[in-house]
């Protein structure tokens, strides 16, 4: 049956390039639908075997549309021809893309969302093992597919109109790039450093070095925008500013270091600023003899009044706070204004006896040079000026608050930068061109006819400023600091605009300060502070950092020496602007694919340049305020390294440290192994990592931080399922390593088999050198009772590792590693206590309601508690029975699975050295005893030897260990090795045998040859001859070690090795069994018979 398009649904009818139908399979429905005519591109029908569709939407793209689809891949926004739900009361459910029935989704920028994104919902594209399967049934999606469309899971339609409908009803407040970014960055840079030091910095550096001031400073502020650029386009922004840019580039650790700081510079700023404020107004309060209290305490009520007025500004909302931004910018601008034109207004006596000439070339002239007075320098007048370069940061502070933060943070942020670099550079050159370094502000100096000028652009001028080379004058750039005052059209103006300048830049740190410090809050860096991380109201203000912010500027408002902390900010600002552009530099040397800036103006050397010509201003601001700032800063990323928070944020860190693995696994490649290099490097076959701890333990015990450790898992069984249980429990039992604080890696393999399985991870684990060379695994304790193909996969997992050459260690302990039913016991108790407190906690809340329904409440409320005594006594009778039950049956084997958590006390490790592996078994019980857990073991060596030479065997032991360098505390010569066992022990051995023997001899040929070929498993009496003395020598062994080691804390013994083909599984299970029995945790041992110890250095 063929199905075509309905052309009244399409965006464009004509266009038949590219579509998506939605299909309902209905078997009611015989409604044809008309073909698209277009004249272009052709029509391409389709074809299905269902039914006729209801509805089906087409998404067309021409270039004509090119606009609507820029838009919405940029900005995630839904059109009309977003996805909609089908019919989902039908069983099939169908998506045609490109003519064809196929669950795969066209791309969509829902499906790369974070969830609990605020542009819109995250939509989760069908998994590739739906795809793949659905493939493999011609195409027949699930019913759980259909539920998650129905639920608006995979819907962009349904989830358009709710996103809307959010941010309806929440009523967002957010900025664009020039209300958001350009006007607070101005305002932050433009400060009283404008008003009332720029003139000093021009007359004592002169205009030449004036410029080359402010352009370093600038350089500073241009390559960290720059790199702020670059970091803010390379993903959606969020709230928090330079501590968001800086956690999600370089981690939690530098920016969790950075962000508190940062947030208390600003915070202490704000105090910097209103009493700058304070102090202006206390001055015109002197002039006019209006002084409350005294000048100090009238600057505490101001402060404290104004500081009031600018919290109740910023609770009210960052609407309103925005609004008074703008008028501050507008007075401060209309300040700048009346400056330039005070400058071309014809002076008078007056402003010339104070030093105003307008423009005059010879007063550039003389002022072009330096002239350095009272100590001062280049660098020290540069450390006086670059603060008020500072302050780029404000727009990226709100970052959460801005329409778009991507375009508006650099777009602003450079802007503004170049504005008041060249109003900075304006007022300077304008300032230095009219006004002379000294004058007296007497207008009767006056110049003397006759007398010489000696160049002086005053005397040329007609004024004689002379005398303020012998003595201090009141006047000019160099001693008057109300320069731009006095030049302007206005004077009062240039007081609102220092008015202006103070409260805009206290106002953006008092909003910035608390919008960075619930950012940091929120990520539960710090996990004392999250208390401040909730917001309040439609824009989810920080309530709660307002008041702290407003505590502390309080707090330096009124006891603190704000010119002893200024500098201390100052370098807590520029450590903030060295991390920005160090995070840039850094994310471009990982190289990680992911970094991928919209912004492409930027070089990571520049970036690096940057970040350190930061640190260099740092020092040559205030040398122990940089030294402290970087205590503090190491303190705290100390801490947050310690604490380790549970963040993954895809930081340059992380790429960088898999950058440099990468390369070291390389490099290691090309050098070859070397003996003095060999450490253990375990493939462990535990299974689930928290099924078998104590497998685990011992393994981990020499591993740790010294060679590599793979716990592997084989699952067997239906494929698909397997692969589903695998790939699921993969992330969870890596993260219960790192949780127990296992150095440790997990992986794992579904196979036919166990022996396959473990065949591929013996095969292709590891990587490089760092590849497994030695096999731990625990000993079959239950194989006389596991089915053939069990025993004949475990003794062919030796054989296999043998084959590969790798080392072997089998463990056994006396109860076994399993200790899974103990889990799942554990797990059920778990879930009876918190249906116990689950059903309390529901009496509880219904006991309120009972207790207003009189007589009758009270009686039901009667019988509700006795029937609740009644359940809790017999939950309780339930817990009991089964916690003893647990306590007496599994009590032996949970202290087993622990044994090797436990400190080790004074006893040995007796080490039956009896052939010659390479080292192997004598590497091992070392690298325990320089553990700290075994520590207080010695070790004994007990090997083989001839009656008559036990002392030179003794020797010769001796000498061997001593080249060695490995420390021993006693040899003991075992000479009765040979001997034949006892016959109680040699009975037990062939009482166990006995069901897997075959017997052939006691029947006929035919009899013995049928058997052979039914139960090839068996033991042949032929090989039990031919084995019988190493059968012998398993059970002496045996005696011997429970005659020698009985009481040692662990024995390590050489493992017998099978011959494959010849010695049968169960006899080789039997020879395992017979020597490990009865005894303390044993580790048979056998290397690859390759060098792992060396006497050379």
């Amino acid at each position: 049956m063929s199905m075509n398009n309905s052309p009244n649904v399409f965006l464009d009818p004509n266009a038949n390039r590219f579509q998506v139908n939605i299909i309902n399979e209905s078997h009611d429905s015989n409604e044809a639908s008309q073909e698209d005519v277009g004249s272009d591109p052709p029509h391409y029908e389709e074809t299905s075997f269902t039914e006729e569709a209801h509805n089906r939407v087409r998404i067309s793209y021409r270039p004509g549309k090119r606009e609507l689809y820029d838009n919405f891949l940029q900005n995630g926004e839904k059109t009309e021809a977003s996805l909609h739900p089908c019919d989902t009361h039908n069983k099939m459910y169908y998506l045609q893309t490109f003519g064809h029935n196929t669950m795969d989704p066209v791309p969509k920028i829902d499906y790369y969302r974070n969830t609990g994104s605020i542009s819109g919902n995250k939509l989760n594209r069908p998994s590739l093992l739906e795809i793949h399967e659905q493939l493999a049934k011609n195409i027949a999606v699930s019913t759980g597919s259909v539920e998650r469309v129905a639920n608006g899971e995979s819907t962009a339609g349904d989830e358009a109109a709710a996103s809307k409908e959010e941010e309806k009803k929440t009523g967002f407040v957010k900025f664009g790039w020039v209300k958001g970014v350009l006007v607070r960055c101005m305002l932050n840079i433009w400060g009283v450093m404008l008003f009332i030091r720029l003139s000093w910095i021009v007359g004592q550096a002169g205009i030449g070095l004036g410029i080359i001031v402010i352009a370093l400073s600038v350089v500073v502020t241009t390559l960290t925008g720059i790199s702020m650029s670059a970091i803010c386009t390379n993903g959606v922004v969020r709230g928090g500013g330079a501590y968001y840019l800086i956690s999600r580039s370089l981690g939690p650790e530098f920016g969790g270091s950075i962000g508190l700081i940062f947030a208390f510079a600003n915070a202490v700023a704000v105090a910097m600023y209103v009493v700058g404020f304070a102090e202006t107004v206390v001055e015109l309060l002197k002039e006019s003899d209006s002084i409350m209290v005294d000048e100090s305490n009238d600057i505490r009520i101001i402060g404290t009044i104004t500081v009031v007025c600018l919290l109740g500004i910023s609770v009210a909302g960052m609407e309103w706070e925005a609004k008074a931004q703008v008028i501050l910018l507008i007075v401060l601008l209309i300040a700048i204004a009346n400056f330039f034109i005070g400058t071309v207004i014809p002076t008078n006596n007056e402003k010339k006896a104070k030093g105003f000439f307008n423009y005059q070339a010879s007063i550039f002239a003389e002022n072009f040079g330096p002239d350095f007075r009272s100590g001062e320098g280049f660098f020290s007048v540069f450390a006086i000026f670059f603060p008020a370069a500072t302050g780029i940061l404000a727009g990226a502070n709100i970052s959460g608050d801005l329409k778009d933060p991507q375009g508006a943070i650099p777009k602003g942020t450079m802007l503004a930068i170049l504005i008041t670099t060249v109003a900075y550079i304006g007022v300077a050159v304008c300032a230095a061109s009219c006004v002379v370094r000294d004058a007296t502000g007497n207008i009767n100096d006056t110049v003397i006819p006759g007398m010489s000028c000696n160049g002086s652009s005053a005397c040329n001028l007609g004024y004689d400023f002379s005398r303020c080379r012998s003595q201090p004058c009141d006047y000019g750039l160099m001693n008057n600091f109300q320069v731009m005052s006095m030049v302007s059209g206005f004077g009062p103006l240039i007081t609102a605009g220092i008015f202006s300048a103070t409260l805009s830049s206290a106002l953006a740190s008092l909003v910035s300060a608390p919008k960075v410090f619930q950012a940091l809050c929120k990520d539960n860096v710090y996990k004392g502070l999250h208390f401040f991380a909730k917001g309040y109201g439609k824009n989810n203000e920080p309530i709660r950092g307002y008041v702290l912010t407003f505590v502390i500027a309080m707090a330096f408002i009124l006891i603190a020496q704000l010119n002893t902390i200024a500098p201390i900010i100052s370098n807590f600002f520029l450590a903030s602007y060295a991390l920005i552009n160090f995070s840039c530099f850094h994310a471009s040397y990982a190289k990680s694919p992911g970094w991928r800036p919209a912004f492409r103006y930027y070089n990571m050397w520049i970036s690096l340049f940057g970040a350190l010509l930061c640190c260099g201003v740092m020092f040559v601001i205030n040398w122990w305020a940089a030294l402290i700032t970087y205590v503090i800063e190491l303190f705290l990323y100390i801490y947050v390294t310690y604490k380790k928070p549970e963040v993954n944020w895809g930081s340059s860190t992380q790429a960088l440290c898999y950058i440099k693995a990468l390369d070291s696994a390389l490099a290691l490649t090309t050098v070859e192994d070397h003996v003095k290099n060999f450490r253990p490097q375990c493939i462990a076959l535990t299974g689930a990592p928290m099924i078998r701890p104590a497998l685990l333990d011992i393994t981990h015990t020499f591993t740790k931080n010294n060679g590599l450790c793979i716990c592997c898992e084989v699952y067997t069984g239906p494929r698909k399922l397997c692969v589903k249980e695998m790939n699921s429990g993969m992330a969870k039992k890596q993260a219960w390593l790192t949780k127990n604080k296992r150095k440790a890696f997990y992986a794992a393999v579904a196979a036919d088999s166990f022996r396959d399985g473990v065949k591929s991870l013996l095969q292709a684990s590891g990587l490089g050198r760092m590849k497994p060379n030695t096999l731990v695994i625990g000993f079959k304790k239950d194989w006389r009772n596991a089915a053939v193909t069990q025993v004949e996969n475990y003794v062919g997992v030796i054989h296999d590792a043998f084959d590969f050459e790798l080392g072997t260690i089998i463990v056994r302990i006396s109860q076994g590693f399993d200790i899974s039913q103990v889990l799942q016991v554990q797990e059920e108790l778990e879930k009876l206590e918190q249906e116990r407190l689950a059903l309390e906690a529901t009496i509880k809340e219904n006991e309120f309601e009972e207790e207003k329904s009189g007589i009758c409440g009270f009686f039901r409320k009667a019988r509700k508690l006795n029937i609740t005594k009644h359940e809790t006594k017999n939950e309780s009778t339930i817990n009991t029975v089964q916690s003893m039950h647990v306590g007496e049956f599994n009590q032996k084997l949970l202290e087993a699975s622990t044994q090797f958590k436990k400190k080790q006390g004074k006893g040995t490790i007796d080490i039956w050295w009896l052939f010659d592996d390479g080292g192997l078994t004598i590497l091992i019980p070392y690298i325990l005893t320089i553990r700290k857990k075994w520590k207080n073991c010695k070790l004994r060596i007990f090997t083989g030897g001839k009656v008559n030479r036990i002392e030179e065997e003794k020797l010769v032991m001796a000498s061997l260990l001593s080249k060695f360098r490995i420390k021993f505390a006693d040899i003991n010569i075992i000479c009765d090795i040979n001997m034949k066992p006892n016959k109680e022990s040699w009975k037990f051995f062939e009482e166990m045998i006995e069901p897997y023997r075959l017997r052939e001899s006691c029947k006929d040929i035919t009899t013995a040859e049928k058997l052979k070929r039914e139960t090839p498993w068996k033991i042949t009496d032929a090989e039990l001859e031919a084995f019988k003395e190493k059968s012998y020598r398993q059970v002496r062994l045996n005696e011997l070690l429970q005659e020698h080691s009985r009481a040692a804390n662990l024995i390590v013994l050489s493992l017998p090795v099978a011959r494959k083909g010849v010695v049968s599984d169960y006899l080789y299970m039997a020879w395992l069994e017979i020597l490990s029995k009865n005894l303390p945790p044993v580790l048979m041992v056998r290397g690859n018979h390759k060098n792992v110890l060396t006497f050379y250095s």
